[in-house]
């Protein structure tokens, strides 16, 4: 791997991409840093050493901006409104007759779906970086900092519309930053600058965790995650690269006096279709109730039983409901990203078939019933992977953004492959061994 890396150096367009991406994730963290106008940098940084990482509610958006959004910065809403409209686009896309029109025109209109996720982007980005402004400026951010409420100290409406558009504007950066990387970079641009925004977040948890240890000054503790992490990681990579082939034989056909098709080739089924949005759908569910218990005034019997059971990573009921919501959105996901009609559908026009399965409907039965069967392992796991956090919240007393929680190492190692996939193609082109062999 090693020798790669030193071709992939060597090689000069190659060479300029890396260094490329490079200056991109420099500039991105710097601006992890920039607070916005109208906030009150010492309280926010008084507030962030006293949360000591109990983040609560804003965890999960915390971790995907670099640890960027507790302190209030210009990326401080980092790449989250892009990966939601992201989402709710490819779900609407099978909703809506149009987007999915749109989606069969080719290059065409996949460049007019990004058009739409760039204003949705945008929308989300007003909304949430109002939501978090408001929540600041209550003192609802850190909860039980001593100067929360003081935070934003200059309450005027002007004061308010600047900061949102500092962070809308700052959303929309990530996303040009983004873009650059895939245009004229390595590629898989906003998937990078998220590996690079959760990354940046392991050496302060770990060394929170040696800090928190009481065995040989913590050092066992530490030990122990890093050995975890290492048995996740290669966990997640054997999982994520387990796939299951559907051989598919297409029959010849004469055009002419030439032959056409008569070649064999394969479906391939991932065990984990669905990748890491069923974990973010369930956190960001289970975050409503108990964001909204939050902003409740008063005293009522829901609103104590949701403090007591629902935000709590320890809790019984919030471990079953989190590990059920798992399950159901990777059914949920995969019924509506994998169509098997279309499959079976398009294999039928071109002439294919699976050996054994008549075309048509029995195909589309049977690639729904292989479907099931693997999704079946592949949510158990995700559902496991993601009860890692609480798991340590356990055992070594640590917060629920565990370094190497589902989330973070799903994403790392999911974004790691495909990165190294990608320089190892180019440097195959060249005639040189990739990394993987």
């Amino acid at each position: 791997m090693l020798t790669a890396f030193a071709r992939a150096f060597r090689t000069p367009d190659l060479r300029k991409k890396l260094l490329f991406t490079l200056g991109i994730i420099v500039v991105y963290r710097v601006g992890t840093h920039i607070p916005i106008p109208g906030v009150n940098y010492r309280n926010v940084q008084q507030c962030v050493r006293e949360a000591s990482g109990n983040q609560g509610l804003f965890g999960l958006v915390n971790m995907f901006s670099g640890g960027a959004l507790l302190q209030i910065t210009i990326f401080a809403l980092g790449i989250m409104p892009y990966i939601t409209a992201s989402i709710i686009l490819q779900l609407l896309t099978v909703v809506i007759p149009r987007l999915e029109a749109l989606k069969k025109e080719g290059q065409a209109g996949t460049a007019k779906i990004t058009q739409y996720t760039r204003y949705l982007t945008v929308a989300l980005a007003i909304l949430q970086g109002t939501g978090l402004v408001a929540t600041a400026r209550s003192g609802a951010l850190f909860g039980t900092c001593s100067v929360a409420n003081q935070i934003v100290p200059d309450q005027a409406i002007f004061t308010t519309i600047t900061m949102v558009i500092c962070m809308t504007a700052g959303t929309c950066v990530v996303m040009w930053l983004g873009e650059l990387i895939t245009d004229r970079g390595i590629g898989n641009g906003m998937s990078i600058l998220m590996f690079i925004s959760i990354a940046a977040t392991f050496p302060s948890a770990l060394w929170a965790i040696k800090k928190q240890g009481t065995l040989a000054g913590g050092w066992i503790e530490f030990g122990t995650v890093i050995a975890v992490g290492l048995v996740m990681v290669a966990l997640v990579v054997f999982v994520e690269q387990a796939q299951r082939r559907i051989p598919v034989q297409y029959a010849k056909r004469m055009i002419g006096r030439r032959s056409y098709g008569g070649t064999s080739t394969y479906i391939p089924l991932k065990v984990n279709q669905a990748g890491v949005i069923p974990v973010i759908f369930a956190s960001s569910l289970l975050y409503i109730p108990a964001l909204v218990a939050q902003f409740a005034g008063g005293k009522s019997d829901w609103k104590t039983w949701i403090e007591q059971n629902l935000t709590k990573g320890d809790h019984p009921i919030y471990i079953a409901s989190y590990f059920l919501l798992i399950v159901f959105f990777a059914f949920f996901y995969v019924a509506i990203s994998f169509n098997p009609e279309e499959v079976a559908d398009n294999m039928k026009k071109y002439g294919g078939f699976i050996p054994g399965i008549r075309a048509g409907r029995p195909t589309a039965e049977y690639l729904s019933y292989v479907l099931n069967r693997i999704t079946w392992p592949g949510s158990l796991y995700l559902g496991l992977i993601a009860l890692v956090p609480t798991m340590a919240l356990v055992g070594f007393n640590a917060s629920q953004n565990f370094p190497f929680g589902g989330t973070s190492i799903l994403i790392i190692v999911g974004v790691g492959l495909e990165t190294v996939k990608q320089i190892e193609s180019q440097l195959q082109q060249r005639n040189y061994e990739g990394f993987l062999r």
